[in-house]
């Protein structure tokens, strides 16, 4: 038996609109969000309370990636296209005009960016040539998330035509298989630590395990009482977090497929609404979770063996 034991660390406060972009460093220490307001703000969970305005732009901000090779961080500008900033010398280096579309999503692997629209388009971006390599058009729903599995050279997309594509990064994006098991649109999606297993979340509340060897699914569990908007690991893999319109975090045994712990404002003075995106910190080993209440919570979540 494992016992999880949570304690509320910190409530960060800062974006005047609902938060909807969160991404790690290079640096792990620092995190970055991304909100309705247009501001993308740096924070150090060593000095938690201080955020560094890093970027004000005019429309809304969903996606933000940060390129660990060359210390970047791109963020995707709603109805615009991508903005790259250097985060050695706080400044922006370069933009690209993309789309008309909100941009859900961003992704890094090598030298390229991968961009996932609203209309269904990935957008790949060379990094050191500044330009647009290619579009390829995936679905006429939106593309809601992504996630690289890179021993595997595998990205998997999460659309809103309620499927999940794998395509194959070392063959030219090639399509691997289509996962057809959610009844709504997919919101959340991540390799385990050990690629072994995709976890997919979305409108329909269910938390889906495939096993990534011949990419079947594992089991099926109806997890939240509203969407899942999110879910991350833990560095080891035993545990992931989800977080849901529910307004309620949930943390999961990998293994054993179990709830282990519920978070949320009754019981652990949770966010009172809508959580966007959660962040298991390689740092800390503390989550971080955004949400539309405009707050930041920052969470310690220990695991004790019974």
């Amino acid at each position: 038996m494992v016992k999880i034991q949570v304690n509320k660390l910190h409530t960060l406060t800062g974006h005047n609109d609902c938060i909807y972009a969160l991404a790690e460093g290079s640096d792990p220490r620092f995190f970055y969000t991304g909100a309705g307001d247009g501001m993308v703000v740096e924070w150090d969970l060593d000095h938690p309370k201080d955020g560094k305005l890093i970027a004000k732009l005019p429309n809304s901000v969903y996606a933000l990636e940060v390129d660990r090779e060359r210390n970047l961080l791109v963020i995707g500008h709603n109805f615009e296209g991508i903005h790259v900033i250097d985060l050695n010398e706080n400044k922006e280096l370069w933009s690209l005009q993309l789309t008309n579309q909100a941009i859900f999503d961003i992704k890094i692997f090598g030298k390229e960016i991968f961009v996932g629209t609203g209309d269904g388009i990935l957008v790949v971006v060379d990094v050191e040539e500044r330009a647009v390599k290619k579009h390829i058009k995936l679905s006429s729903k939106s593309i809601r998330v992504m996630s690289i599995a890179s021993g595997k050279k595998h990205l998997a997309i999460g659309l809103s035509d309620h499927t999940i594509k794998i395509l194959d990064l070392s063959n030219g994006f090639e399509p691997i298989t289509n996962l057809n098991g959610h009844s709504n649109s997919v919101f959340a999606l991540a390799y385990s630590p050990d690629e072994s297993l995709l976890c997919s979340g979305g409108r329909d509340a269910h938390l889906k395990f495939w096993k990534t060897s011949n990419y079947s699914l594992e089991e099926n569990i109806v997890a939240h009482m509203f969407a899942i908007n999110y879910l991350s690991f833990k560095e080891d893999g035993r545990f992931l977090v989800t977080c849901s319109m529910d307004k309620s975090i949930k943390v999961w045994d990998v293994e054993n497929r179990k709830l282990l712990k519920v978070i949320d404002k009754a019981r652990n003075a949770g966010h009172g609404t809508s959580i966007n995106k959660i962040l298991w910190s390689t740092y800390s080993g503390q989550v971080v979770s955004i949400s539309d209440d405009r707050t930041i919570s920052i969470w310690q979540i220990e695991a004790e063996n019974l």
